[in-house]
């Protein structure tokens, strides 16, 4: 009886990783999700490391703002004055392309975080996310 070969996070990962530094406007955060169609972008220091994440989900803020009357306007202005720095969360959760993937389902499931940023020896190389698993699943390799 042979066993199955172990799906490895390098086998499923996205190489090709959207990034912006710690001092970039959330401005540009925000245009970057809507303009990739993403939901996490990785937040890397003057060294090129990673230092943070900024989620789809951190600049709702922006939206809550304007529902909450204070207008496209206001909102906007507060996304050009703030730098990213001070929406990103600074402890990220990582993973290393050799960790098994169904290991790096488990810390996100337990953790509730969509992705894993993926390092080897603190640089950044690939960023995991559910999409990736789904897209293992429906064994489709198409954006969209």
């Amino acid at each position: 009886m042979t066993s199955k070969p172990v799906t490895l996070v390098r086998d499923l990962m996205t190489n090709q990783v959207v990034t912006l530094g710690r001092n970039d406007r959330l401005s540009v955060a925000n245009s970057l999700l809507e303009q990739e169609r993403i939901r996490h972008l990785l937040v890397l220091d003057d060294d090129g490391l990673l230092c943070g994440i900024v989620t789809q989900r951190d600049l709702f803020r922006g939206t809550l703002l304007r529902a909450l009357g204070y207008g496209s306007r206001i909102a906007d202005k507060i996304y050009e004055s703030l730098p990213v720095k001070e929406a990103m969360t600074s402890d990220v959760l990582t993973t290393s392309p050799e960790t098994p993937a169904r290991e790096a389902a488990h810390v996100m499931i337990e953790n509730k975080v969509g992705c894993l940023p993926v390092v080897v020896e603190g640089k950044l190389v690939g960023i995991i996310t559910e999409a990736d698993f789904v897209k293992a699943v429906d064994g489709s390799d198409d954006e969209g």
